[in-house]
């Protein structure tokens, strides 16, 4: 309950979602990241793709999860800030990487993209707005 009330209590744009539009935009968004990082991770693992193009999907699912302990566990604003443009910056770099190798697997991450770019610009807007 004190989650809740951490995250209402700070200022927020105009253009901030009702909370109950993340979860599920979420379910979609882990749906595709299941299913395309599943197969980066299965193709690494049979040696048919290096680690090192598994290497910004591992960071990315690393920086997703920290999020949530990081804004809401922590109540750390700033932190959860620093982490979300590492879960940008690690979605653009696998991106990048795969795209050779498994165009698909690219374009699948576009709705996970655009809305991370969407939580990126939420996210910083909500610190600066609350420093």
């Amino acid at each position: 309950m004190q989650t809740y009330n951490f995250y209402g209590e700070l200022a927020k744009p105009f253009f901030a979602p009702p909370a109950y539009v993340f979860g599920p935009v979420w379910a979609v968004l882990y749906i595709l990241i299941i299913i395309s990082f599943g197969v980066v991770f299965v193709l690494a693992f049979k040696k048919k793709l290096s680690w090192k193009i598994a290497l910004p999907f591992i960071l990315n699912l690393v920086f997703n999860v920290l999020y949530t302990p990081l804004m809401f566990g922590l109540k750390n604003v700033s932190l959860a800030s620093l982490d979300i443009l590492l879960v940008l910056y690690t979605l653009v770099w696998s991106m990048l990487v795969i795209y050779k190798h498994k165009k698909w697997i690219a374009y699948i991450q576009i709705p996970y993209l655009l809305w991370v770019l969407f939580a990126t610009i939420l996210q910083m807007s909500v610190w600066f707005l609350n420093k």
